[in-house]
């Protein structure tokens, strides 16, 4: 992804990013440094495991700092006032019926960054929130699932 590349994110997942960033700014990175610090002390570094250890650490959230710093940078927050509900968009709150069942779900579209299936928010990228992208209340939609195909109608769709 080019450091260029606009990043859309709902105000919630924008503060979830924001909070981990700082996280791992002020408390993870010096919890790590000391780690490597006292690490030292245990002698050879070529046969020491936890001086190993914190070390892989910190590479891991320095480059999740790297990261998070140009998600922020190249975000887009989508204001409440810009969430559409005439059609399937970031943010939107959606309720859809399985054909041929009873089953609804509850979704909210979101970008890739905060996608996070086991809370219910669906990342526009995946086969989901690609197939109900721009769609509208009544709208049939067929998924490619890894476990096949699914169809849905659209019932609602909210703030």
């Amino acid at each position: 992804m080019s450091s260029d590349h606009l990043i859309y994110v709902t105000a919630v997942g924008f503060e979830k990013i924001e909070k981990e960033y700082e996280r791992l700014r002020t408390v993870q990175r010096t919890e790590v440094a000391d780690r490597i610090r006292d690490a030292k002390q245990f002698g050879e570094f070529t046969e020491n495991a936890e001086y190993e250890e914190a070390k892989i650490e910190q590479a891991f959230v320095e480059g999740r700092i790297q990261e998070l710093r140009r998600i922020i940078q190249n975000s887009h927050v989508v204001q409440p006032s810009e969430v559409p509900t005439d059609q399937i968009g970031i943010g939107s709150v959606v309720t859809v019926k399985e054909t041929g069942t009873k089953d609804k779900w509850e979704f909210t579209l979101v970008g890739s960054v905060e996608s996070d299936p086991d809370n219910d928010r669906i990342s526009d990228e995946s086969p989901v929130g690609e197939a109900m992208w721009g769609r509208k209340v009544g709208d049939q939609v067929d998924v490619a699932t890894p476990g096949g195909h699914i169809r849905y109608r659209v019932e609602l769709i909210r703030k």
